[in-house]
């Protein structure tokens, strides 16, 4: 057997705001070097002997792959033109390929397969844009997990991609000009080799370029960027982007602020005035971060705008783009009990994807050409679940609506607007698993202030209420989202066949109940999304589902909240704690390359409030010398753009150090892995089997 590395310690100590605290691994962040690089070579393979090791590991992995053999998923769609481009991944398979159908009925043709492309490193498809015409599509290819796209464009009819790439557009928002021989892009600045951390954490300067085909990329004009016209304010950290539409001639100017939900909006009468001059084209205010508009759609002259302002489950006004004025715009769709997650045009009408009690909902609005819009008009759906995607053409009244339950595969419908009656199109067959032995649950914890947590919960039927059944937590809770929706995932139905529970807590600083879910577990009140999710964990003890000895809880990314603080503040409550590409050490995420877009979301340690929140949200300067954690399992990826490998490796490290329980701490490194985006589907289902081995290990020694 392998021995676990030791980490070195070397203390930083450091104050802030009248804290002070201390790091002893603080040397970890110059993550480039020989003796982290060696270290963390020798924690992958004694973590990859430990759990291909495990008595249930190989007979998960069999059934898990097996599992994943069966359905197909579908997402991205794209109509165009009377072409529907989207990506599918069929079972079996280890990555998305894109593909096209002429009309619902068309049969489906393969135009990019990343499975069939050559390399010792997979090549992911990351994102992709269709021209108007149908006859072109941008698309952005990365390697290793690494989201690092580099664009390509693809001739349809022949299949040949034309000469020109162009590197560094891992933000792509493609959007092609009317004539199909022009888009716009954004790209990142090019990186000097000597370039230091704190140039590429403070300073994203994404530009927006306008690139004509057969054009050299690197004499693309700059048509958007900070600093380039005296009109429009973009800071470093910023992500802009420009919007055009094919039912209106104004080009928009959206300005994404880091990670925050609010945007602020410019708006010019024509992309010529664009083009004519980029740096003096006067760019009208829309909207700006105070305004709490979240979404929009556009339509001739009038903009419809999402909301929170005095509406914390969202509203949609509408205004005029030639003269905006929000206080005396046009409510469209009024707030209600449902959240407004999304608003689209298609042809003459309004329609907004909701949720309403954890289920998706639609609505409709007519959009009279004078101006007196019709009621909203709730659409009904095929079955009580999640709606995944909702496609639409601004010229045309009907949709494409992805559907899914935590018991039914992906389903693709068409919805004529104005009949209001989902069809579905036969593009995806019901998923060859049965599930009807499994049942879902929707019910609700008590938090520690008293407010009530929605916590779905899935198991086997006529499960024994006797503490006993293996239970895996998961919660997230940040950014306003909803990363959890009641999805089908036949793979876990090895997890339900081993008399596993899969339970879902649905805590404060998502989006489940709107802007007021968000702000409710944000910054300095962080600790209310921790305390949801030790909630729901006592919740599921109560009840009789499970006790500590079977309990474990998992957090992915921002999950690293709930999961890396619940284990500090009650390590007795769990059996297993598994943290996913995740934050612990929030007082140095800003000092990331990825940190900076995050304050909006999390704070800064510049001021004390933001220090505050900081030091709430991270975990890693709380664990304690000789505590008895639980089991832990921390997974990273070599090639993360999001979560950088020393969050992973410093938290994994000062756990292996203090933990006085002698269970495992262990460290599952994904050499050619990410953040998960771009992973294949076999890397998924080996973590997969991982995790659950480790789990079942760890409850059959209790």
């Amino acid at each position: 057997m392998l021995k676990q590395p030791v980490a070195r310690v070397e203390t930083v100590s450091e104050t802030l705001h009248g804290f002070q605290w201390e790091d002893p691994y603080r040397w970890m962040e110059d993550w480039h070097s020989d003796e982290l690089r060696e270290w963390v070579v020798g924690q992958a393979e004694f973590s990859q002997e430990y759990l291909g090791g495990l008595p249930h590991r190989d007979g998960l992995l069999k059934r898990i792959n097996e599992l994943s053999q069966v359905g197909s998923e579908i997402s991205a769609i794209k109509p165009v033109n009377g072409l529907y481009f989207y990506m599918r991944h069929d079972g079996g398979e280890g990555l998305a390929k894109l593909v096209v159908r002429a009309g619902l009925t068309g049969l489906e043709k393969v135009l990019l397969d990343p499975n069939h492309f050559e390399g010792a490193v997979h090549t992911a498809l990351d994102w992709f844009y269709p021209s108007p015409d149908g006859k072109l599509i941008a698309y952005g290819l990365s390697q290793g997990g690494s989201e690092e796209s580099v664009l390509h464009i693809l001739e349809v009819a022949s299949g040949q991609n034309l000469p020109e790439t162009i590197s560094r557009t891992r933000f792509g928002m493609v959007k092609w000009q009317t004539d199909s021989q022009s888009f716009f892009y954004r790209r990142k600045p090019e990186r000097g080799q000597d370039s230091s951390e704190a140039e590429n954490n403070t300073n994203m300067r994404v530009k927006v370029y306008l690139h004509r085909l057969g054009d050299d990329p690197e004499n693309d004009q700059m048509v958007l960027a900070g600093g380039l016209n005296p009109h429009i304010e973009i800071a470093p950290t910023d992500l802009p982007y420009l919007a055009n539409f094919g039912n209106s001639a104004w080009v928009l100017g959206v300005v994404v602020h880091g990670v925050m939900n609010e945007l602020t909006i410019y708006a010019l009468p024509s992309v010529a005035e664009l083009l004519t001059g980029p740096d003096t084209a006067k760019w009208i205010k829309l909207v700006d971060i105070d305004d709490s508009v979240t979404g929009y759609a556009v339509k001739g002259d009038t903009i419809y705008l999402k909301t929170h302002r005095d509406a914390l489950r969202y509203k949609v006004i509408a205004t005029s783009l030639a003269q905006p004025d929000l206080a005396g715009a046009k409510l469209v769709m009024p707030a209600s009990q449902a959240v407004i997650e999304q608003i689209f045009i298609a042809g003459d009408y309004l329609i907004s994807r909701d949720l309403d009690g954890g289920l998706g909902k639609m609505r409709r609005v007519n959009l009279a050409e004078d101006g007196s819009n019709g009621e909203p008009e709730l659409i009904e759906m095929p079955f009580e679940g999640t709606i995944l995607e909702v496609a639409t053409e601004e010229d045309k009244s009907e949709a494409l609506i992805v559907t899914t339950a935590w018991t039914v595969s992906q389903r693709v419908y068409q919805l004529q607007i104005p009949a209001g009656q989902p069809e579905d199109t036969g593009w995806l067959k019901p998923a060859s698993v049965d599930f009807s032995g499994v049942v879902a649950h929707e019910v609700f914890a008590t938090s520690k202030d008293g407010t009530q947590v929605p916590l779905s919960i899935i198991h086997k039927k006529d499960l024994p209420m006797d503490g006993r059944n293996p239970t895996l937590l998961v919660g997230y809770g940040n950014y306003g989202l909803i990363v959890y929706p009641s999805s089908f995932n036949p793979t876990m139905l090895a997890w339900y066949e081993a008399g596993g529970v899969l339970a879902v807590a649905h805590i404060r600083g998502g989006g489940e109940y709107g802007k007021e879910w968000h702000l409710a577990g944000q910054k300095l009140n962080k600790q209310n999304n921790v305390d949801d999710f030790m909630a729901c964990a006592e919740h599921l003890i109560e009840k009789g589902y499970t006790s500590p000895s079977f309990l474990a809880g998992e957090g992915v990314s921002g999950g690293g909240i709930p999961s890396g603080n619940s284990l500090v503040q009650r390590p007795e409550l769990w059996a297993v704690m598994v943290m996913k590409v995740a934050v612990t050490n929030f007082l140095r995420f800003e000092h990331t390359e990825n940190g900076p877009p995050n304050v909006p979301e999390f704070g800064s340690t510049i001021t004390e409030e933001g220090f505050r929140g900081l030091q709430l949200a991270d975990s890693y300067h709380k664990v304690k010398d000789g505590e008895n954690y639980p089991a832990i399992l921390i997974t990273t990826g070599l090639n993360d753009p999001r979560v950088v490998v020393w969050q992973a490796t410093k938290m994994a490290a000062r756990l292996q150090a203090a933990s006085g329980s002698g269970k495992p701490v262990l460290l599952r490194v994904e050499q050619q892995g990410g953040h998960g985006m771009g992973s294949t589907r076999f890397q998924i289902n080996a973590e997969l089997a991982d995790k659950l081995a480790f789990l079942l290990e760890q409850f059959n020694k209790n």
